[in-house]
């Protein structure tokens, strides 16, 4: 089970701070990621690391803006979003698998959602 927390309302070029909660199993060995999911839009990848955290990787659109992490001890996954823009404006999953993907169905468990609403 994933739990994902930290969503809210922030002002343009404001910053937010999401968490992932894995309980039920331990997810060290698995991909983490963050997709999203704006009003009338499909699924998009946002970021994923890997189970070690050695590498990670992000959408063209946050790049530079948002910083994915993970903390295995806790079980736990992040991501630091800095620089909102409107355009983030999005329900924010996250997910894990095997091997790294930027595909929803590359994904075997997700969490339920945490709302982020940036205003201009």
């Amino acid at each position: 089970q994933l739990q994902a927390s930290g969503g809210g309302l922030v002002q343009a070029g404001g910053s937010l701070g999401l968490s992932c909660a894995a309980s039920g199993r331990t997810f060290s060995n698995y991909v983490m990621g963050w997709f999203r999911q704006a009003p009338g839009k499909e699924r998009e990848f946002v970021a994923a690391v890997t189970w070690n955290g050695d590498s990670t990787y992000y959408a063209d659109s946050v790049k530079g803006r948002f910083t994915i992490s993970r903390d295995n001890a806790k079980n736990t996954v992040y991501l630091q979003m800095n620089n909102l823009k409107p355009e983030d404006t999005a329900v924010y999953y996250c997910a894990t698998g095997w091997v790294f993907s930027r595909r929803t169905d590359g994904y075997r468990y997700w969490g339920q959602g945490t709302q982020v609403t940036v205003s201009s």
